[in-house]
């Protein structure tokens, strides 16, 4: 199997392992590059590679119980599209989103990772690749990004991001900016592309307010 015949909700397995990684955020038709070196973690790459190679990706909630780290309820499933090893045991490799999932609930299980039963019917608007009408809020969201980049120093690719699709943008930004995992969190789980830009708009106008800026990086 593909990553192009994960089409619907239907070909999907309910129990998938998970990566509980805080400030990671994967989007369907988006790519997020990972190091995997706990034992724990290359022994699900392991199983993962002889199976459908799906992982699904979610972020601690900052909370334990009985010293296990809560997760949020909505992850995103990932295929692994690509991999290679290293000679000190690592894998890296790159994971592609498919669609967003909810836990119904934590499995027992022998694995030295934790696994969970997933559904997916609320998001199946998720294998829908959304159309791509003209950008409005471009020019409002980029003066937004700059300041927000320059105080942490991180480079990009201005020209890119003015021929970049919406959808394509917005994912991308979601991901790779330095965010609150609460933050990241609130983005995964936006509804629609409209919702996803009103809050990241809402995370980089707060964040460029003085008595905030520190707190908004992780």
């Amino acid at each position: 199997m593909f990553l192009a015949d994960l089409t619907s909700p239907q070909v999907l397995p309910n129990e998938i392992p998970i990566f509980p990684l805080s400030g990671a955020t994967l989007l369907p038709r988006c790519q997020l590059p990972l190091n995997i070196f706990e034992p724990r973690y290359v022994a699900m790459l392991d199983d993962a590679l002889k199976g459908q190679r799906l992982i699904g990706m979610v972020q601690p909630d900052g909370y334990e119980i009985r010293d296990i780290p809560t997760i949020y309820r909505v992850g995103c499933l990932g295929r692994i599209t690509s991999f290679s090893e290293t000679e000190d045991r690592r894998y890296l490799l790159t994971l592609s989103g498919v669609t967003r999932f909810e836990i119904a609930r934590e499995l027992e299980v022998d694995t030295p990772y934790r696994q969970v039963f997933a559904h997916y019917d609320a998001h199946a608007h998720d294998f829908v690749p959304l159309d791509d009408p003209e950008f409005v809020g471009r020019d409002a969201l980029v003066n937004l990004l700059k300041p927000y980049f320059k105080a942490r120093s991180i480079d990009a690719d201005w020209r890119s991001m003015q021929h970049s699709k919406r959808e394509e943008l917005i994912n991308m930004l979601s991901i790779v900016c330095p965010f609150r995992p609460e933050e990241k969190q609130a983005l995964l789980e936006a509804n629609s592309l409209d919702d996803r830009e009103a809050t990241l708009t809402a995370i980089l106008q707060m964040s460029a307010t003085p008595e905030m800026g520190d707190d908004s990086v992780n």
